[in-house]
């Protein structure tokens, strides 16, 4: 998440042969270590989902309360990502790497071993904290060790692979791992996964960080962070008890001051952690839109349907894991040809027509029932909705980044993950609740979907209109080397 691209190094970076072409032993474990680390999250927030009505059960938790073993995880990893994309870029991204690797799987025991709902919670939320370091300075990492051309396309296609690939093995696992084990080896796969990686990084990553060292920008890392969190905690709470609470009024009320005064400060600061010029681009505005709505509504969309399939149709936690194996290897066979779409079409217009897409295999979702046959319905929309979905991720990605100088690149890409992370957080709290407080479980899985599906689809429409007709076509596909 750098602010400025040029980097320093206090260890010798790996020695690059001068055409990028072929990775050396050494590129391959650093590659490695990397991409099992951004798996290892992008596990953590798919692994329990098909776990979670088990999981209640056990801990004595509500079905109202379930979607706080998600948020928990998700709230702090979208709260503190900018702040400790910053911190790394200014004190070591290393160092700050290791250090969530570590809290990582110290929180991972922790949910593994839980005897009560609070202690639970807290390793999710400590899991959230830790992935909101190992992201950011993860992904830096990646891009400062590999120059430039195609030694870095190839590690980060590598690496964007195996994040798709991470959530849904995580489904399938979960699934897996809750019928033969229990829920608690979810957790425990992921403490392990951190004490492989953790031993290694040391001796394989460089440290890197700016070379001016500019001043952390306290009031916007504060006001940010302090914003989000207050926000997504009203709605979460709000869309459990009302906006009657006079907690929820003033959370909500302290998120949307405390956002505003980020605005702000950041218009004032010397070295902001986000610049608002960069945001006033139309394709970063527009296509960060469009990001945070496809990944928000999806998330929304899984957890409403793992509880629909297990609670409604009565399936295992495996079964359900299955259902979304399939949805798995359709985003696989839509990441393949993706690029290709993009290519003949552009990175604008792939982006609205995949939301659009999103939105209306989402509406199928409302004929769902109570019958059996129902699990093909949701086995069929739902991939084909993930299909959309993946094809909005890759071209959101590419529309913000599009005619952004070098030199601001980091920045942008950053944003794109800023992205990400937030709106894996906002979903559930949005709307998923709405299934687990309604007295009609179908009826309220239906409520959520109808609205998920009418925000998708009026985002592609915004989308659109905002981003106007599509240029630059020919340069994305050139780009690409697909023309």
């Amino acid at each position: 998440m750098a602010i400025d691209t040029t980097e320093t190094t206090s260890a010798s970076p790996t020695v690059h042969s001068p055409l990028g072409t072929r990775l050396s032993t050494r590129d391959k474990l650093v590659l490695f270590v990397l991409c099992a680390a951004q798996f290892m999250v992008a596990l953590d927030f798919s692994v329990l989902n098909v776990a979670l009505p088990v999981l209640g059960k056990d801990l004595g938790m509500s079905q109202s309360a379930l979607q706080w073993a998600v948020t928990a995880f998700a709230l702090p990893s979208g709260g503190f990502l900018l702040l400790f994309g910053r911190i790394g870029d200014l004190y070591g991204r290393r160092r700050l790497f290791l250090t969530g690797l570590a809290l990582f799987g110290t929180a991972s025991l922790l949910a593994t071993f839980a005897w009560d709902p609070a202690s639970f919670l807290t390793g999710r939320a400590l899991q959230g904290l830790a992935a909101a370091a190992i992201v950011p300075t993860g992904m830096s990492l990646l891009t400062t060790t590999f120059p430039e051309g195609p030694a870095r396309d190839r590690a980060l296609g590598i690496s964007g692979t195996l994040l798709s690939l991470g959530f849904t093995v995580g489904m399938v696992a979960g699934g897996v791992l809750t019928d033969v084990l229990s829920w608690r080896s979810t957790m425990g796969l992921l403490a392990v996964f951190a004490l492989i990686v953790l031993p290694l990084a040391p001796g394989l990553l460089p440290e890197s960080r700016t070379p001016d060292r500019p001043r952390l920008d306290i009031p916007g890392a504060i006001t940010v962070t302090g914003g989000l969190l207050a926000l997504i905690y009203a709605l979460s709470t709000a869309a459990e008890r009302g906006f009657g609470g006079a907690d929820v009024l003033v959370t909500l009320a302290a998120g949307v001051l405390l956002l505003a005064a980020f605005v702000y400060i950041e218009s004032r600061a010397h070295a902001p952690l986000v610049s608002l010029p960069m945001l006033r681009r139309r394709t970063v505005a527009w296509g960060n839109l469009g990001g945070l709505v496809t990944f928000s509504m999806m998330s929304t969309v899984v957890f409403a349907l793992t509880l629909y399939l297990q609670e409604t149709l009565g399936l295992s936690a495996f079964e359900t894991g299955l259902v979304f194996g399939v949805q798995g290897v359709m985003s696989a066979v839509a990441g393949v040809y993706a690029p290709k779409v993009i290519g003949r079409f552009g990175a604008r217009r792939t982006l609205v027509g995949s939301l659009a897409g999103q939105g209306l295999f989402v509406a199928g979702l409302v004929l769902l029932n109570a019958h059996t046959w129902s699990v093909w319905l949701a086995t069929a929309a739902v991939s084909l909705a993930s299909m959309c979905h993946l094809g909005a991720i890759i071209s959101y990605g590419l529309t913000v980044t599009s005619g952004v100088p070098d030199e601001e690149q980091g920045l942008a890409t950053g944003l794109v993950t800023s992205t990400q992370q937030v709106g894996l957080t906002i979903g559930i709290p949005l709307l998923g609740v709405l299934a687990t407080t309604s007295s009609d479980l179908l009826a309220g899985v239906h409520t959520v979907l109808a609205l998920d599906a009418v925000i998708v689809v009026a985002a592609a429409v915004l989308v659109a209109a905002g981003l106007g007709r599509d240029r630059s076509r020919l340069v994305e596909a050139e780009a690409l080397g697909l023309r």
